[in-house]
C-alpha cells in the first residue's frame, strides 16, 4: 500500500469514526455481538479489516497476520470455541504497531491490558485471559470469518468505539456513509430544537396514549 492509499484510508476512517458506531449501525452497517467490548477506555478504530482464523487455543495465525496485513488494517480475529486464553498481549502489540496495524477486534480474550492501554493500541475483545496460547496452528488469514456472529471478509470496514462495533461491507461503504451523514445532520437539527424547547415526543411524532399518567 503506497502513501496515497494510506492517506485515503486514514481520511475515510476519520469520517467513519466521526459518525460513530451507533449512527453507522442505524445507517446500514451491521452491529457485532456486544460481548466484544473495548479493553481500555477511549479505544477507537476505523479501518479495513484483515481477517484471521485461529485454531482454538492457538495464535500462530495472528503472528502470521501481523506480517501479512496491509498497513492501516485492523485485525479481525475468530478463535473458535476456546475463548479463555490470552491470544494477544504486549509482544504482538509491539510488533503490530511497528507493522502499521491500526487495531485488533477479536472474539476471544487478550492479556497485558495495562500495556495495551499504555501503547494506546485499540483492542476490542471479550475480556481478559491469563493463560497463553499455543503456536502450532493451523489457521488462516485473509478469508471470510464469523466475527461476533457476523460474516466478515478482508477489506470490509470495521468501526469500533465506546458504543460497540459495526462492520460496513465494502460494497455498501458509500451508501452507508451518505446515510450516516444525513442522519447526523437530522440529529443536529433535533439538538437545536430540543434546546429551544421542543420535546422528543413532538420531534419524533410519538403516540404516548398508551402511557398512563397517575
Amino acid at each position: 500500500m503506497n502513501s496515497i492509499e494510506r492517506q485515503v484510508i486514514n481520511s475515510e476512517g476519520e469520517v467513519l469514526l466521526s459518525f460513530g458506531s451507533a449512527t453507522l449501525g442505524e445507517s446500514g452497517a451491521t452491529p457485532l455481538n456486544p460481548r466484544i467490548r473495548p479493553i481500555w477506555q477511549g479505544a477507537a478504530v476505523a479501518a479495513p479489516a484483515f481477517t484471521v482464523a485461529c485454531a482454538p487455543g492457538d495464535n500462530l495465525a495472528m503472528h502470521a497476520a501481523v506480517t501479512r496485513a496491509p498497513r492501516g488494517s485492523v485485525l479481525a480475529v475468530s478463535v473458535g470455541d476456546d475463548t479463555a486464553r490470552g491470544y494477544w498481549g504486549e509482544v504482538l502489540t509491539t510488533a503490530a504497531i511497528a507493522a502499521g496495524i491500526a487495531g485488533l477486534v477479536i472474539d476471544g480474550t487478550v492479556r497485558d491490558i495495562s500495556a495495551l492501554e499504555r501503547h494506546r493500541f485499540p483492542v476490542f475483545a471479550r475480556g481478559v485471559g491469563l493463560r497463553g496460547a499455543t503456536k502450532t496452528g493451523p489457521g488462516a488469514t485473509g478469508g471470510q470469518i464469523v466475527l461476533g456472529d457476523t460474516i466478515i471478509g478482508s477489506g470490509d470496514w470495521i468501526v469500533a468505539d465506546a458504543d460497540g462495533i459495526v462492520v460496513v461491507a465494502r460494497a455498501s461503504l458509500e451508501s452507508c456513509r451518505a446515510t450516516a451523514a444525513e442522519r447526523a445532520k437530522k440529529e443536529d437539527g433535533f439538538f437545536e430544537m430540543l434546546r429551544a424547547g421542543s420535546t422528543t415526543v413532538e420531534l419524533l411524532s410519538l403516540d404516548v396514549g398508551s402511557i398512563e399518567a397517575h
